[in-house]
């Protein structure tokens, strides 16, 4: 690990987001072991992993955006604030994509696996790019963009993406396809995440004018994943006020990993 942390944070945020993909492939694994994965685990995965990516949102993004802005003599406001809704608007405009083409009648099955894939890849996006932005923005030295916080939002990221691997490869085998098919098309649904994670790397240490508006985008878009996503899917649960609970245990987790840690 000692090694791992004297790396290039370009390499680190490589290392760090095949972690993520990784885990999204074990979460796409378990369709080799179960016919019916527990729902209660996988809702408070799911909550859990929200609350540590509304915080990791602040402590890990926003909060660095701020004081970067305010070191460069942005408006710091308007540079925030339009980072922030750009990213959410990203997604949005997708999710009214993916809806419409999932919306017409006579989809084939392969045609669903794709939608199902897509819809899944497209919220894998955001995910990679924060991480690599994290991990970028933390050669400027700034509040709160340390390594471990980089590190400590990758790991929540992970957690979040073992359940999306089951997401997908459980239905698609549900629709008939073979256990390798439905794993094989479960972990590419997180292959996106290495490639945006350098992406992001790479812009924030090309071109540093444009680092605030970056980690207030990928803010943005981990928000509007939390809201349209993991919690209302985590709330279909029985145990309503549990799954909050564990939103609000994910949230803590992250909050003191990053505010007393780092």
């Amino acid at each position: 690990m000692s090694f791992i942390l004297q790396v290039h944070p370009i390499i680190q945020a490589l290392i760090a987001t095949i972690f993520t993909w990784s885990i999204t492939a074990l979460g796409a694994a378990l369709v080799f072991m179960f016919k019916k994965i527990n729902k209660n685990v996988l809702d408070s995965m799911l909550g859990i992993s929200a609350g540590v990516m509304i915080a990791a949102s602040f402590w890990s993004l926003l909060s660095p955006s701020i004081a970067m802005a305010e070191n460069l003599q942005m408006n710091v406001m308007l540079v925030v604030s339009l980072g922030f809704l750009s990213g959410g608007l990203l997604l949005f405009i997708g999710d009214k994509v993916m809806n419409k083409l999932q919306s017409k009648k006579g989809l084939s099955t392969n045609k669903r696996v794709l939608m199902l894939i897509s819809s899944i890849t497209l919220h894998n996006i955001p995910e990679g790019l924060a991480v690599g932005v994290a991990f970028g923005s933390t050669l400027y030295g700034l509040d709160g963009a340390t390594i471990l916080s980089a590190w400590t939002l990758a790991l929540g990221i992970g957690i979040q993406n073992f359940p999306e691997g089951t997401a997908v490869s459980v239905p698609l085998r549900r629709e008939g396809m073979s256990r390798r098919k439905a794993f094989f098309y479960g972990q590419l649904s997180g292959i996106v995440e290495p490639i945006s994670g350098i992406i992001g790397a790479i812009l924030v240490l090309k071109v540093r004018l444009i680092l605030p508006f970056l980690l207030a985008f990928a803010a943005g878009a981990m928000i509007y994943v939390v809201v349209e996503e993991l919690i209302p899917e985590s709330q279909t649960n029985e145990s309503k006020d549990l799954m909050s609970m564990f939103t609000l245990v994910g949230f803590v987790i992250m909050m003191l990993l990053d505010v007393l840690l780092g």
